[in-house]
């Protein structure tokens, strides 16, 4: 075969340091479009990126030449930048250290699209802390409630 043929789907979750609310509706459309842009700078597609004011999931394609820590660091360190440069309120904002990544099936992309798009709705019943320890279990990735 002399040519790859590659089609990742991958969900990146991750929180603001210790869940402070700095993502506030002002910014958020314009964050999520600026961490596109990173996606789409790294051969990545972003099909749907969404949160609340603490956390953000990220739906996309990931490109087979870069790896999903080094494309979370890039997302990260770059949209921080981005945010503190929005003026002195944000000069303290911080995203927390790790993050969570779970393939997806392209079976359930839409079902995936339509829970990024609710959060704000989801988490008037959910912490965000119960989410994520609820998707850790259903992809049966262990963990140490500690590092949460």
């Amino acid at each position: 075969m002399s040519q790859s043929y590659v089609q990742f789907y991958v969900h990146i979750v991750f929180h603001t340091k210790n869940n402070a609310e700095f993502i506030r509706e002002d910014i958020e459309d314009e964050l999520y479009s600026y961490m596109g842009g990173i996606l789409k700078n790294h051969k990545s597609i972003p099909i749907q990126i969404g949160g609340t004011s603490n956390h953000v999931h990220l739906l996309g394609t990931l490109s087979k030449s870069i790896l999903i820590p080094d494309l979370v660091e890039e997302v990260k360190k770059s949209s921080s930048k981005w945010i503190k440069s929005k003026g002195s309120r944000y000069h303290n904002f911080y995203w927390q250290d790790g993050y969570g990544a779970f393939s997806v099936s392209s079976f359930h992309l839409d079902v995936l699209k339509t829970y990024i798009k609710n959060q704000k709705k989801h988490h008037q019943k959910v912490t965000f802390i119960d989410e994520y320890k609820k998707l850790l279990e259903e992809y049966g990735v262990p963990y140490e409630e500690r590092y949460l």
